[in-house]
């Protein structure tokens, strides 16, 4: 699990994409987060929370932030960011 992070909605992606293959209940990480579960469905969704609000998430899901250097963005992470607009274009 190694998802490059850019934007609100790529975290959560990332975020619900962990929980899914962790296999892990909404209920249980608003449990042991200490959070509602409108506070994990806003953050999967891209929305905005507190950053205590992300890391105890995080934590009641067994991850951890990195940090690391951005580097330019891949053609295929530009393509993947730009498809909906050209969706909306074509329409």
């Amino acid at each position: 699990m190694k998802d490059i992070i850019r934007l609100p909605q790529d975290l959560g992606k990332a975020i619900r994409n962990a929980r899914k293959e962790l296999g892990l209940k909404t209920t249980d990480i608003a449990k042991h987060s200490g959070r509602s579960r409108d506070v994990l469905y806003r953050l999967e969704h891209g929305d905005d929370v507190t950053v205590s609000s992300l890391i105890a998430i995080l934590a009641a899901m067994g991850l951890v932030l990195r940090l690391e250097q951005a580097g330019l963005p891949t053609l295929q992470e530009m393509t993947d960011r730009f498809a909906d607009l050209e969706e909306d274009d074509a329409s």
